[in-house]
């Protein structure tokens, strides 16, 4: 048999590949070439009931009495009892800190690196943070805290009117918040956080597997000195005119223009019948707006024939800028961790994860919260339904109460008045 001509496109290769080959000898050769990558994960944590031997509770703020806990549980609502357990922050009014440690340190260099978690308020959280770091191995685990080195720090924040999303990454020793503000989600339902991080310096924000941002990290931060700065050299000209807008040389005010008052008497007004003079005092009309009165006089504007536009200075380029295509290297993350304040705790963490492979994280995604989704909206809807009818109840049994005692109230009046009229 004459060999047959076939035309491959593999997807994990930059070009396409033509093979002349019999079609055993073919398919020996196709698999050999197009071997896919396998995801690299860093790190995986689904909350199972032996969570505590891969976490490190911080001492931070033990001493003082201020640290809170974190408790396995799939709160109030869920779609699986057993899957969607996580980690619950409380008491209130705490500092929560805990890491735990990847089986190996990474370097990132030359891959994506994609940061994912679950974040649930189940407390509809008034004031208090949801995000996570990820650590470099310089970060003692054991002391934890809030100054603590870290190379990224993700996830929502809320207090207040503040309801956003941080992603800030430590550059050269300093960290730097993004010039965007990300909204978070604010209710009390499971929603999954993934930041995406590639070796071109740009970067992702998904909500849900939605994309909520994306960027440039030389554009977004402030981690590079400008390309361009003013150029102090560049000076205003002295003849420049920027007064769009000029008054009217031939406008001149009106004869007798001021001499029209502000107000003037009410022409309906009569003097009432029973005045007296002598004992009223003289009569006198009310005041009304006059509506000859025009205000103060300001002559007119007219385009300004000189006018230039608004100056601006030159820019020249920044000889204090120095490109950096390795902005997004971190080249030895250790450890994620939590390091949070809640006023009012009860948030739940879960399915933590840290991997080269954005596929990967959209399955993850797939196969732990889009898989418990509705069946946690229905339990959600279900317990607000339930509570809704207890309050309605409630409410009915407080108005009859209420009603009963002004009956009661009505009765016994009734009695004194009875034995008044007796008396």
């Amino acid at each position: 048999n004459q060999p047959r001509q076939y035309q491959l496109k593999v997807t994990y290769c930059t070009s396409t590949i033509f093979i002349m080959a019999p079609s055993k000898v073919l398919v020996a050769c196709f698999f050999a070439l197009i071997a896919p990558s396998v995801a690299k994960v860093y790190f995986e944590e689904k909350f199972t009931d032996d969570w505590e031997d891969r976490w490190v509770k911080s001492t931070w703020k033990q001493n003082e009495g201020t640290a809170g806990d974190f408790t396995l549980t799939a709160g109030k609502w869920y779609g699986d009892a057993e899957a969607d357990k996580g980690v619950q922050t409380g008491p209130d009014a705490r500092f929560f800190a805990m890491t735990a440690a990847f089986p190996e340190p990474f370097d990132n260099k030359g891959k994506d690196l994609v940061l994912q978690f679950s974040v649930k308020h189940e407390q509809k959280i008034d004031c208090g943070g949801g995000y996570i770091k990820i650590l470099p191995a310089s970060t003692a685990l054991e002391g934890f805290n809030g100054d603590s080195p870290y190379s990224i720090m993700f996830g929502p924040d809320i207090c207040g009117a503040t309801k956003r999303i941080h992603v800030i990454f430590n550059y050269k020793g300093e960290n730097y918040l993004t010039k965007k503000t990300i909204s978070c989600e604010t209710d009390e339902m499971t929603h999954v956080y993934t930041l995406v991080l590639k070796p071109d310096n740009s970067y992702k924000v998904l909500v849900d597997g939605e994309e909520r941002t994306a960027g440039v990290l030389e554009e977004d931060y402030d981690m590079l000195a400008p390309k361009e700065i003013l150029d102090p050299e560049d000076k205003k000209p002295e003849d420049w005119v920027d007064d769009e807008m000029m008054v009217d040389p031939e406008d001149e005010k009106p004869e007798g223009y001021d001499d029209i008052p502000q107000e003037i008497p009410d022409p309906d007004a009569s003097k009432p019948e029973d005045w007296d003079d002598e004992d009223d005092g003289e009569w006198e009309p009310r005041m009304i707006p006059n509506p000859e009165f025009k205000g103060d006089w300001s002559p007119k504007m007219i385009p300004n024939p000189d006018y230039k536009g608004q100056w601006e200075q030159k820019k020249i380029a920044n000889p204090e800028y120095a490109p950096d295509d390795t902005i997004y290297h971190f080249p030895d993350s250790n450890a994620v961790g939590f390091e949070l304040w809640q006023v009012k705790a009860g948030t739940i963490f879960d399915n933590i994860l840290v991997t080269d492979d954005v596929e990967y994280a959209m399955k993850f995604l797939a196969d732990t919260y889009t898989a418990s989704k509705e069946g946690e909206k229905a339990m959600y809807d279900s317990i607000q339904e339930e509570a809704k009818a207890k309050e309605e109840e409630e409410r009915k049994a407080a108005d009859e109460a209420r009603k009963l005692l002004e009956e009661e109230e009505e009765y016994e009046d009734g009695d004194d008045e009875y034995d008044h009229e007796e008396l």
